[in-house]
């Protein structure tokens, strides 16, 4: 887990069904900057419907991942991210989304209130997270991006896993 001056955190978490009941571990914390590793963890995790992966950068960005079988879809929070993060160049590249070159970045930027999100809005629709709702949360710049986790957590039916795994972070 590595500490930021400001004390924001970076953590990846698998969450995963066992017994029809929600569960979530956390996950090395060198996951953060490593896609390939983070699916391959993803994979690793047996779940009767699937895995899905949250992790934070700090008070940067998030990815949200879903995992099952060949089938991985992705959300990135902030695609500026990806010029700072090697995590986040990652998920575009995956995604084959273009970084953004400096004129396009200075573009995104000059709205401070703006944030581009990539890849699947809809990866939580048929959990009861719509592709709209994902939009709002994630383009909350007044959110850290645990909090918009937390949120995403409590929405899909996953809040108390997710908050035990969030507490050995903060432990």
């Amino acid at each position: 887990m590595t500490m930021a001056d400001d004390d924001a955190l970076d953590f990846a978490i698998v969450i995963y069904r066992e017994d029809d009941c929600w569960d979530a571990e956390l996950l090395p914390v060198a996951l953060t900057s490593d896609f390939r590793g983070l699916i391959h963890a993803l994979r690793q995790q047996p779940s009767e419907s699937g895995t899905i992966g949250l992790v934070a950068v700090g008070d940067e960005f998030f990815v949200a991942l879903r995992v099952f079988g060949d089938r991985v879809d992705v959300f990135l929070s902030d695609i500026t991210a990806s010029w700072d993060f090697p995590l986040a160049r990652q998920v575009l590249e995956y995604l084959d989304v273009p970084v953004p070159d400096e004129d396009e970045l200075d573009d995104i930027l000059q709205d401070e209130d703006t944030v581009l999100p990539a890849g699947d809005l809809s990866i939580f629709a048929d959990l009861g997270l719509d592709e709209m709702e994902l939009g709002i949360l994630s383009g909350d710049i007044d959110l850290l991006p645990e909090d918009v986790l937390s949120s995403v957590a409590a929405r899909l039916g996953f809040s108390e896993p997710f908050e035990r795994a969030i507490e050995s972070v903060f432990g």
